[in-house]
This record gives structure tokens, sequence and C-alpha cells, in this order.
């Protein structure tokens, strides 16, 4: 989707960096978009409504409980309407109270109702940028989908320096050009995603697992979907919520996952496996709970299904993508793999970083050429944009 044409809501929250959300209208009008305003009781101090109706030609909302009609409600209306949300300022009160869920006012109800991006530029004294529960609250909003406008260091308005200036209004209309662009990228395509750590059964009680959250795959899933493709996500018991508008295969065993992915390969364009699929699992199958009185069990192990590397041999054009977590010889091993399960792509992951159950990756992306590119300590949900980024850009090589 292009900004030009697209219906972008600018939302007004109480900060002085509100004259720049002038300056911000004026731009995303000057590059086509269509363009409404809502603003908050505290934003009115700091900016007229008129400003923003004299450069829309439409009023600047303000009252939630205003102008309401059988069929016509503001914050319903406005979350119908746009193609993106941008919150400019994106003050410590107004996040604080999206992440919290209240939506007490015209512009927190309209974000509380939208399906469509939201972008937060957060302005604000350093201090309170930096202060935990502030922090908490952006991380928490970043894991459920919304998009920030990283502020700029440099001098403040309370005459310190430091992080919490505004970033520049061009940038934060490059990044929404950005977010606009991926919004439907993958929209002819199939994916297939598995995440989490399979388990494999000992007994009624126990199990061989991993330290897989599920992160990485989950957050695939949802940023494919998101960007318009139709996802089928196979996944390992996990304790995250299925994203929205995933078809979600819930699955035990590398056997279990291994049976679920040859259903839906044959449909997929994209195979993404970003499972931690267990490399063994006991021969034997104890029926009843093993007690702990009886000794110390042997427990004898066979391999487990090379899922991605039987998928590659039944493909007919598929492209695939697989994970590899090495703790040495991180790209040497990822090679290898390439090679030997017949890969279009791999990610490798340092695991010495601590990345199990973290919210932040270390990552390198190789094809059979070698190192595409490497990124350190950034979040599984933009680790999951380069990867699919990178997935779209060689599909659309072959064509």
């Amino acid at each position: 989707m292009n900004i030009e044409g697209s219906n972008i809501l600018v939302g007004i929250s109480g900060g002085i960096a509100a004259y720049k959300s002038a300056e911000m209208v004026s731009l995303l009008q000057k590059k086509g978009a269509n363009v409404r305003v809502v603003m908050t009781e505290n934003a009115v101090k700091f900016i007229s409504p008129i400003t923003f109706q004299t450069l829309t030609g439409f009023p600047a909302r303000t009252d939630l409980f205003g102008n309401w009609s059988k069929n016509y409600i503001p914050h319903i209306g406005n979350a119908q309407w746009a193609d993106a949300v941008v919150v400019i300022p994106a003050t410590a009160n107004i996040i604080g109270k999206i992440a919290c869920g209240i939506a007490d006012d015209l512009l927190t109800a309209t974000i509380a109702a939208v399906t469509v991006p939201v972008i937060l530029a957060p302005s604000m004294n350093s201090a309170m940028y930096e202060n935990p529960i502030v922090q908490k609250n952006i991380a928490f909003l970043r894991q459920h989908g919304y998009y920030f406008a990283e502020p700029a260091w440099g001098r403040l308005a309370c005459g310190t320096e430091g992080r919490g200036r505004l970033a520049p209004v061009e940038d934060i209309v490059a990044f929404l050009e950005k977010v606009l662009t991926l919004q439907d990228d993958l929209s002819s395509l199939k994916f297939l995603i598995t995440a989490g750590g399979t388990r494999e059964p000992i007994d009624p009680v126990r199990y061989i697992s991993n330290r897989s959250s599920g992160k990485m795959g989950y957050a695939l899933a949802e940023a494919a979907r998101r960007r318009g493709a139709s996802v089928t996500l196979v996944s390992a018991p996990t304790c995250l919520s299925p994203p929205p508008g995933v078809r979600v295969v819930h699955v035990e065993s590398a056997l279990d996952m291994l049976k679920a992915c040859e259903e839906h390969f044959v449909d997929a364009d994209v195979l993404i496996m970003a499972a931690a699929v267990a490399d063994y699992t006991p021969e034997n199958y104890r029926r009843q709970k093993i007690k702990k009185g009886q000794g110390v069990p042997e427990i004898n192990l066979k391999p487990t299904p090379d899922i991605v590397k039987e998928l590659s041999g039944q493909r007919k054009a598929q492209f695939i993508v697989a994970f590899a977590a090495e703790t040495d010889d991180l790209e040497y091993n990822a090679r290898q793999k390439i090679i030997d399960k017949d890969l279009d792509l791999i990610v490798a992951n340092d695991i010495n970083k601590g990345i199990f159950g973290s919210d932040n990756t270390w990552i390198s992306l190789l094809d059979r050429q070698g190192v595409i590119a490497r990124y350190s300590d950034i979040s599984k949900k933009e680790a999951a944009e380069i990867i699919l980024s990178t997935v779209a850009e060689r599909l659309s090589d072959r064509n």
C-alpha cells in the first residue's frame, strides 16, 4: 500500500511537541494522503483544532460523545476509515493508557477499535522515557504489534539533553511509508510456519524437550498474516496466544509435526521451519508412570524425523527457510545445513546470547552463496520482518 491515497488518522496527545503535528499533517497531504485528526483534551492546550481544520478541510475531532448518530459512532467510524494511525507526540500518559487498554477519550477509544497499524512517536523528558514502567509499556505494545518511531537524542524542552526528543517528522513519515508498504506484499502467498519445541514422551508424565519459547515462530506467523499472507502455524506446546487470523494446528511430538506439515506443505508457497524439533525420542514409551522407587530407568533413544529434509525432498516450487541454533561455528554449520537439507535460506541463531525465552535475538541470514546480513540484539518481531522481507525479495527475483 502506498501513502498516496491512503487514509491516515493522526492522533495528537498533550506534549510540547504537539506543534510539530501540524508539519506532519502538511507533509502527509503533500504526499497525497487523506488525513483526519483526533486530539486529546490536553493536546488542545498546546495547539488549536482550527489549525488542523484549516490544513485538512476536515474538523479535528476531540469529543468521544459528540456527533453521534444512528449510522455514525465517532471512534468506530474513525477506526474503520483509517489505513494507519500515527500518534504524534506519544506521551508517557498516552502510551500507558493504550498499554492498559484504557479507552476513555476519542483517541484511545479509536485505537482500541482499530485493526490497522498504529505508529507511536514518543516525545518526553529523557528520565520519563527511561522510566522502567514506560519502557515496560513500550515493550508490551511492541509485543502486540504496535510500531514505534524511536525518539531522538537532543536538547529537550525542559532544558536538559537526552533521548526523548520527537523524531524528525520526515523520519516518522518515512517509517509510516515503510509500514504501509509491508501491509500487502505477501498477499498472494500461502505460508506454512512451525514454532515451539516438540515434546517426546517418556511416560504419561515425563518428556524430552528443549528451551524454545515459540516466540520467533509466532512473530513470523503474525507478521506474515499482517502483510497479507494466508498462514498456517504448526505449533508445538507454548504459552503464547494464537496470532489473529492465523490457522493454528497444535502438535506435541516431532512425528506429529511431520504429519501436520506434510498435510499442509503441498498447498504452501513458503515453508519456514522455526520450530525447535527434538533430535531424539525414546525408543519405548512407558504407558504407566515410572516410579522413583524402581531405580534409575534406562532410556534408549532413536532419531526423530528430519522434518525439513523430508519436506524439501517433496517440494515442487516451495521456498524453504530453516533455522540453525548453534553454540559454535555458527555460520559454517548453517552453510552445511543449507546444502544437506536443500534450503533456500537459513537463519542462524547464536544461542550463546541467551535467546531462548527472550524477546530479542542475534541472527545471521545465509543462502547458498554465503552470508546475506547479520543482526545483533534485535527484537524477534524485527527479525520476523527482516526474514519475511528477504523471502519476498527472493520470490520476486524468481518471477
